[in-house]
């Protein structure tokens, strides 16, 4: 407690800043207006040391939070946020990202069983191995870019499962007008409360972007390295998981129950180089501009799955100590020439050369079949995009094609908004896409003898569509979508019991409708978010809970003369049960089965927030309803335990430099 109390007083005592985009137009003027007030002190107290043109440009005029962007990858900018609002209580977690449709194992870094699908891509290959190890894997879309008249940092700590913490850093500056960096560190390591479950994570990124004076020349850069750990104890067995359900006291230290195996771990590595750079021209109205861009990246992922000793989990092995590894590198290189014009819009056309190297060092010899050791190709393709805005009509599409190699694929996307008035906005959207499943169903191999197959010629692509609708409006927002999938694959267990890559010959639909609004009456609110979701056909292949839904009652004021922003509440949430897929550690997937239903239970949650100037701190309550609950019936994953009560806090601090 004592070093707790130090902390909060220290937090308390600092003047910092922070950036994101604001939660309401109400919200944002208010924030402009205290901002812009500490902007202006801090410019009054800059120091002579502050020689250079640059900072003699950002003295010369009054900052506002506009000044401070955060640029996507898609060019979309946000800028600055230092509001307390029940969205950043929903976001302050490991990924970052509202956990509505997530279901977090036990311990923070693990993976997360998924609660919903949404099967919208415009990918043209194959996704690489592991994907329930990618949640916190930060794809060239999840990289951003900064534009800051002054440096700028941020620093993100939230506690963790015994022995570790976690935290998120990022520092920003320019070094001129037209180039800034960023630095940016995110790190994690848990124990967690059951053996053998320790995770370990790190993203390391940097960024660049430079504008030239005459804006002639553009480029962005950015380098990623990233290592996600994990051990891996296969879950509980049926007999603990029995022990655990009915609370036997002498379980109640979670380090007591023996997991099914206590000698294993698996690894995802990457690292990416990815440059964005153009040139482009216009005339002196600023009517048309034409811009000819180039694209390189190349990226190296690397997973592996290590086990002291042989399991009969998996069945039998070729040896003893099991040491599995495949490699993905990816090579692509793009041109683009982009067009805009004010009447007629925003026009692109692209084509793409990628180079793609997938697989093991040695091939595999069975009984029945031959297992080779690579997926190599060369793939071009070409695609376009369009975007426009006709009055009150925004208008988006774009498409790819695959025009050469053996991994064939395509996708197009449209969609159209149409803002009513400042309090209704329409919007409908529709996808196609069709590539090959992802590497591992098509060609995996491993120490485990059943863990090995080909299915480069047997698989036909995946072929989704979807149509989505949204209404969002000052008292409820709406979003109801339907897909269709064809020759969807997953995983399941074969007739013999081993997990084994699977293509549907039917057609799966599937319906999702999606309700959320925020009531407020003077100093409490209530948000609601309630997803109901059917599949129509083919449930045998994707299973979801019907029902979803999560309810907040809160209470937000300012307290000691307004210094101190206050948020407190309530948050319970609810699924239905179902037959949630299980977990495989060795293949870092998620695999269908019919044997054990997870839900019906309720997660009540209580926190207690703070914002000084611009510090958030969070105290969070976590499920404390099983703390007195008589029996446990909460799950992950069929044998693997969700989260018990547990009290958890951190902050998230921005400043100037």
């Amino acid at each position: 407690m004592k070093y707790i109390l130090n902390l909060l007083f220290c937090c308390f005592s600092i003047v910092v800043f922070s950036q994101k985009t604001p939660a309401s137009k109400k919200e944002f003027k208010r924030l402009i207006l205290n901002d812009s007030t500490y902007i202006k002190n801090l410019n009054n107290t800059t120091t002579n040391a502050r020689t250079t043109k640059a900072r003699k440009n950002v003295k010369k005029k009054k900052l506002q939070i506009t000044d401070y962007k955060i640029i996507s990858n898609t060019l979309d900018t946000t800028y600055v946020d230092t509001s307390l609002t029940i969205y950043k209580e929903y976001k302050f977690n490991y990924l970052r990202k509202d956990y509505f449709d997530l279901l977090e194992f036990s311990n923070v870094g693990q993976t997360n069983n998924q609660l919903s699908y949404n099967f919208t891509s415009n990918k043209l290959l194959p996704l690489f191995n592991a994907q329930a190890r990618h949640f916190n894997y930060f794809d060239i879309e999840d990289i951003k870019y900064y534009n800051v008249p002054t440096p700028l940092t941020e620093l993100f700590f939230k506690t963790t499962f015994e022995q570790g913490q976690m935290v998120d850093a990022l520092f920003t500056a320019n070094t001129s007008p037209q180039l800034n960096i960023s630095i940016g560190f995110k790190s994690l390591r848990s124990l967690g409360k059951y053996q053998n479950i320790r995770t370990n994570s790190r993203n390391f990124t940097f960024t660049t972007n430079y504008l030239s004076k005459n804006k002639f020349y553009d480029a962005k850069f950015h380098f990623a390295s990233q290592g996600l750990d994990s051990e891996e104890n296969g879950g509980l067995s049926d007999e603990n998981i029995l022990e655990f359900e009915i609370k036997n006291e002498e379980f109640d230290d979670r380090a007591v129950f023996d997991p099914l195996f206590e000698n294993a771990d698996n690894d995802l590595e990457g690292r990416r180089y990815f440059l964005d750079h153009n040139i482009s021209i216009k005339d002196s109205l600023g009517n048309h501009k034409l811009a000819l861009g180039n694209i390189l990246s190349f990226e190296e992922k690397k997973y592996e799955f290590n086990q002291t000793e042989s399991d009969s989990l998996f069945g039998e092995a070729f040896v003893s100590a099991i040491t599995d590894n495949v490699v993905l590198k990816t090579y692509n290189a793009q041109a683009y020439l982009k067009y805009s014009n004010k009447i007629l819009g925003n026009f692109k056309a692209n084509v793409d050369y990628t180079d793609v190297d997938y697989g093991y060092d040695s091939f595999v010899e069975l009984e029945n079949q031959n297992v080779t050791n690579k997926i190599k190709d060369q793939i071009i393709t070409a695609g376009g995009a369009y975007t426009n805005k006709i009055g009150k009509l925004k208008l988006n599409g774009d498409f790819g094609i695959a025009l050469s190699g053996n991994l064939t694929g395509n996708y197009i996307n449209a969609n159209a908004i149409f803002e009513i008035n400042k309090d209704w906005l329409v919007e409908a959207a529709v996808n196609r896409n069709s590539r090959a499943p992802n590497y591992n169903f098509l060609l995996n191999q491993s120490d485990y003898i059943n863990y090995n197959w080909q299915n480069i010629s047997q698989f036909n692509n995946v072929q989704t569509g979807q149509l989505s609708f949204k209404v969002k409006s000052k008292y409820i927002d709406v979003t109801t979508d339907y897909t269709t999938i064809n020759n969807y694959t997953y995983f399941t267990k074969n007739i013999v019991g081993n997990v084994s890559p699977v293509q549907f010959n039917g057609t799966v639909n599937y319906f999702r409708l999606l309700l959320s609004n925020n009531l407020t009456h003077k100093k409490f609110a209530l948000n609601n978010t309630f997803r109901y979701q059917s599949v129509l056909d083919g449930a045998e292949a994707l299973q979801v809970p019907e029902i979803n839904l999560r309810s907040t009652l809160y209470y937000t004021d300012r307290w000691f003369k307004k210094a101190l922003f206050v948020q407190m509440g309530l948050t319970g949430s609810y699924f239905s049960s179902y037959f949630a897929n299980a977990y495989d550690p060795l293949l870092a997937e998620f695999y269908v089965q019919d044997d054990i239903e997870i839900g019906d239970f309720p997660r009540l949650d209580f926190f207690l927030n703070f914002r000084v100037q611009q510090t958030r701190i969070f105290f969070k309550a976590e499920h404390f309803n099983s703390a007195f609950s008589k029996t446990n019936t909460f799950l992950s994953a069929p044998n693997y335990p969700y989260r018990d009560f547990v009290v958890r806090f951190g902050l998230v601090w921005n400043f100037f430099m």
